[in-house]
């Protein structure tokens, strides 16, 4: 328990750190709300043109697809303001061997590596716009949101982003094995956009792909359907299919430190 609190405090310190610094560099702050604000608002333009031609898709209403879309966001924000570092291990930590200062540190390696970007401003201007949409689509919703389902939903969003997580740190723990894993974190995080559009417009394959190896729909589909129109399967099998692949990646990441050698190209 001591540990956790000591890890607790540490992430309230860092993360009181991480709003100062927004604080004190507020043109990069609003530089990454717009920016992600326009992003939203291209995708719901798109989602407007293709529903002035169908009434549905996959039985999903317009509404429906835009709260689909602020929940895909809010989850990606989720994500990026507080694991975008892992990017760099991927990119160039372990090629330059640089990954060595978070080795010395009286932390935990993977949490001192992480603490770098703490409330990402980019990640929160997403999470923002996010709830902004889901506000706008919820409006025109009759959403029966007991306590129950919103506390679900709470946990879905938590279990999504955790997806996203663990798929980035398994992903760029590749790099202890090949130096480099950029091409393919950003290869396979592509495919994280598909979070954004109903399971069933997929084929089966895919669907597959989404809800096991690359469980991708867990981090949209699965909370947005759950706030519509209440629990699936996939809600109760959201919260083991992400802690079972955080589990990977963290095994992925301890193999990957103890083969390391801190020395540069």
């Amino acid at each position: 328990m001591s540990v956790l609190r000591r890890y607790a405090g540490l992430a309230a310190l860092l993360t009181g750190v991480g709003l100062r610094r927004l604080v004190s560099y507020r043109a990069d702050f609003l530089v990454g709300v717009g920016a992600f604000a326009l992003r939203v608002v291209l995708h719901a333009l798109l989602l407007g043109v293709i529903y002035r031609h169908v009434t549905d898709i996959a039985g999903w209403t317009f509404r429906e697809a835009v709260l689909l879309l602020g929940v895909a966001m809010l989850v990606r924000g989720l994500d990026h303001a507080f694991t975008d570092q892992l990017w760099e291990l991927g990119r160039k930590l372990v090629l330059r061997g640089e990954l060595v200062r978070y080795l010395v540190r009286p932390v935990h390696p993977l949490f001192s590596l992480l603490s770098e970007r703490f409330c990402y401003p980019e990640g929160i201007g997403e999470a923002v716009a996010g709830l902004a949409v889901i506000g706008y689509a919820a409006g025109g919703l009759d959403l029966d949101l007991d306590p129950t389902r919103i506390a679900v939903f709470a946990v879905l969003l938590l279990a999504g982003a955790l997806v996203l997580a663990a798929v980035k740190l398994l992903l760029a723990a590749l790099a202890f094995w090949t130096t480099t894993s950029l091409q393919v974190m950003t290869a396979v995080y592509e495919l994280a956009d598909t979070a954004r559009y109903p399971l069933d417009v997929f084929p089966w394959p895919a669907r597959a792909l989404l809800t096991s190896l690359l469980p991708f729909a867990l981090t949209g589909f699965v909370p947005a359907d759950h706030l519509l129109h209440g629990p699936s399967a996939l809600t109760w099998l959201a919260v083991p299919i992400s802690a079972a692949l955080t589990l990977l990646a963290l095994r992925v990441w301890s193999l990957g430190v103890r083969r390391f050698e801190a020395v540069g190209p």
